[in-house]
């Protein structure tokens, strides 16, 4: 997937912005602050329906405006151009493929970005959330049954915890169809994850072992939220009392997380942030690379501040690594990273929001 057209308004400091990226690798340097990271939030928006930075989604409005919006063409390795769209106006967001109106879910299916950027680490070391939607994203792309599994789990899920959160006395005819809905979605949902991360492992094993190889053979263990001897009905129905007295779901897949280790380095506290973010590099590219296994072309990849991040050997393997796939790349960074010289690159200067392409 490529994005053949991006045009943005109202996100943080960016208005009335237009882009035409290059097919293969676009750099937008700038100072800080002049909304270098904007534009790749706003490619990131369309495909994950979020931020990748912290802070609620309202911050993401330019100050003083009462809307935001971001609209793309991207077009398909098959040649297919679709036209994305996502606003927010009072609170709620819109989504439009090819003008008609469809679910965020519908729009994340469209468009396929992954980011590395400073928060990256938390990958690896932030909380299981963060580990989930990355699973997540990737079974939203190659799986579309994960998707229908996931929705009715998430309907489930809320109203076992409108109940739990009405107290006793709880009556159990109202509890056991909710209950068992959350069994067989969850444990459906729980198999589509293990499945993905068989086939994610090899990929990021083998951009792991150029990023960290000093750290030996990788792993990743998945746990799937509730004790692997016991079924989630049976779990559920065990942990009824418990869960009634805190008010929520304990057990299930929303819970579920995955562990790395390296052989030298079993825990992930033995692991310093530099390693942290390497290790969520590799992770991010192994997922790009198997959705180009699944899907037959890759994901945008975006690098924000790609010279902070990243030492000058690991910034030139990151290149090595896209230059020769057909990708499309988008970079940032306060002037064209060292890496990417002589390269053939589309440059734009971004300063105070405003978005100019350099010859």
């Amino acid at each position: 997937m490529k994005f053949e057209s991006l045009r943005i308004a109202g996100l943080r400091c960016l208005e009335g912005v237009s882009i035409t990226p290059a097919p293969g690798i676009s750099v937008f340097t700038g100072a800080n602050g002049a909304g270098k990271t904007s534009i790749l939030e706003a490619a990131y928006l369309l495909s994950h329906g979020r931020s990748f930075r912290a802070g609620s989604r309202d911050v993401l409005l330019k100050r003083g405006a009462a809307t935001l919006s971001v609209f793309a063409e991207v077009r398909s390795a098959e040649g297919r151009t679709r036209r994305l769209g996502l606003g927010r106006e009072s609170g709620r967001w819109q989504a439009r493929v090819d003008g008609d109106a469809v679910s965020l879910g519908g729009l994340v299916q469209e468009c396929a970005v992954v980011c590395f950027e400073p928060g990256s680490h938390d990958l690896i070391a932030g909380p299981s959330d963060e580990r989930r939607r990355f699973l997540d994203w990737g079974l939203f792309h190659v799986e579309h049954a994960f998707v229908n599994q996931w929705r009715r789990y998430q309907r489930a899920l809320k109203q076992r915890n409108a109940l739990l959160r009405a107290g006793p006395p709880l009556d159990p005819s109202l509890m056991e169809p909710w209950e068992s809905e959350l069994a067989s979605t969850g444990e459906a949902l729980s198999a589509f994850r293990v499945g993905y991360v068989e086939r994610l492992l090899p990929h990021i094993q083998g951009f792991m072992g150029n990023v960290l190889p000093e750290l030996g053979e990788f792993t990743l263990r998945y746990k799937q939220g509730w004790d692997e001897a016991s079924s989630l009905a049976d779990t559920l129905l065990e942990r009824r009392g418990r869960d009634l007295g805190r008010g929520h779901t304990t057990a299930g897949p929303h819970r579920a997380d995955f562990t790395i280790a390296f052989e030298h380095a079993p825990l992930r506290e033995h692991l310093s942030r530099g390693q942290e973010k390497l290790c969520a590099l590799a992770c991010l590219l192994g997922q790009a690379s198997l959705h180009a296994e699944m899907c037959g072309e890759w994901p945008v990849v975006c690098l924000d501040d790609l010279a902070s991040e990243l030492d000058r050997t690991h910034q030139e393997w990151v290149v090595a690594q896209l230059m020769g796939r057909d990708v499309q790349v988008l970079v940032t960074g306060t002037e064209v990273p060292h890496a990417l010289s002589g390269q053939s690159v589309d440059v734009f200067h971004v300063e105070q929001g405003v978005v100019t392409a350099l010859l």
